[in-house]
């Protein structure tokens, strides 16, 4: 893959020969113009004015909106396999942590590298989701922690974006751990992200929205409120690592400030539900993470269900605790970990992810007026997207408009 858009082919005219996943029964029709989506509908039904424009044969593919990866911290420098064998020799996640390893260890790697270098590591990790079917992807900092190395992050994931036509995210993390330079003084660097950190990496553009890891071994809820206030007053949403190892009340706190989304959850109270299904924050389910960690807690799945909170499953691309490079990956884990029903998890990774980064009106969807992000699949029927691991059944991407893969589609 080319990582320069504009090399790409104008995904414009009427896609033909697709069966849409909606009605995979019935042959469809997409008309894309302009970049965007202008007919969406069972070709029987195709407008007269549409039937002459350039032809896109589907050759029976399947078709979903473009896929949304909306959790992932895709920018550090170094990884951190080495972790993974302690863990497997028995060490648990806060006892890695406790021993210099952990978010800090990606701290010293990320510190270490330009940005240039940051850039070179994140793109080949890119550009494996991108060949899932993903078309929008938020990147967290977090590695950083200090007003430099942030904005190298948030930097290298604007550069991403524009590298490879895809719609991106960017959250500062900034309350992710606390620097060493730091230690015993969480209230002090807590003032230094709300006060310096966070105004100038948002005047300078670089923050979509906000995020705090609450959780014992990061920052407390007084903390967390802390840094919501200073997003709020920046006019910035706000998401949060939430109820991951514990039930620190933070999904509660957060839904006070209109989040976005919860992320993790697994320990996550009925008030907590409750409050995030009363101000339409979308629960984040990361499998990749329970399953590395080899969690045996499940987020309250049925009780979200049933509560109507609307659920996403994202990679949780991390160095340490999600490795993950397929979201269609999470997609089969979220079946079979967390017991999600394959409309469930499909919505997961499109309707409610684009929610869950406040995209909801131009992603997650085939609709006429959206962006035109949609993907071409070889399968038969829906179930396989879910049901397959370690295929990639991929025809044709369309990203922003434009023919990202499958050229001759």
């Amino acid at each position: 893959m080319k990582p320069v858009i504009n090399e790409f082919p104008s995904a414009d005219g009427l896609w033909s020969g697709i069966r849409l996943a909606t009605d995979a029964k019935v042959e469809g029709a997409i008309v894309v113009a302009q970049g965007a989506i202008r007919w969406v509908g069972a070709r029987s039904a195709l407008p007269a004015e549409f039937a002459g424009l350039k032809p896109h044969d589907g050759g029976g593919a399947l078709v979903t909106p473009g896929l949304v990866d909306c959790h992932t911290h895709l920018v550090y420098g170094g990884q951190r396999a080495n972790e993974f064998a302690m863990r497997l020799a028995g060490a648990t996640y806060e006892e890695v942590a406790k021993a210099g390893g952990g978010i800090v260890s990606s701290v010293r790697a990320t510190r270490e590298a330009d940005e240039d270098t940051l850039f070179a590591q994140a793109a080949p990790r890119l550009e494996q989701l991108l060949a899932d079917g993903v078309c929008v992807i938020e990147i967290k900092s977090g590695y950083g922690l200090s007003l430099e190395h942030e904005r190298k992050q948030l930097r290298v994931a604007r550069r991403l974006g524009e590298a490879y036509g895809v719609t991106v995210r960017t959250t500062f993390l900034g309350a992710h751990a606390l620097p060493p330079e730091y230690a015993g003084r969480s209230g002090d660097y807590i003032d230094l992200v709300c006060n310096e950190m966070l105004p100038a990496l948002a005047a300078e553009g670089l923050v979509d929205a906000v995020d705090v890891f609450c959780e014992r071994i990061a920052f407390s809820l007084a903390e967390t409120e802390q840094v919501f206030k200073a997003a709020k007053a920046l006019g910035l949403p706000v998401k949060l690592h939430a109820e991951q190892l514990s039930d620190m009340g933070g999904a509660a706190l957060a839904a006070r400030y209109g989040a976005l989304s919860c992320d993790h959850i697994e320990h996550l109270s009925a008030e907590g539900i409750e409050a995030m299904r009363r101000s339409g924050t979308v629960a984040v389910l990361l499998p990749g993470a329970y399953y590395t960690l080899r969690d045996t807690h499940l987020p309250p799945i049925a009780a979200l269900r049933a509560a109507g909170v609307p659920m996403a499953v994202s990679t949780d691309h991390n160095p340490g605790t999600s490795p993950a490079l397929s979201l269609l990956l999470m997609v089969n884990m979220a079946c079979t970990l967390f017991r999600l029903t394959v409309p469930e998890a499909l919505d997961g990774v499109t309707v409610h992810a684009a929610r869950a980064l406040g995209l909801q009106d131009t992603h997650g969807a085939i609709a006429p007026g959206m962006p035109a992000n949609f993907v071409l699949w070889n399968v038969r029927e829906a179930a396989e997207l879910a049901y397959w691991f370690g295929q990639q059944p991929v025809r044709a991407v369309v990203r922003q408009g434009r023919i990202a893969i499958g050229g001759n589609a």
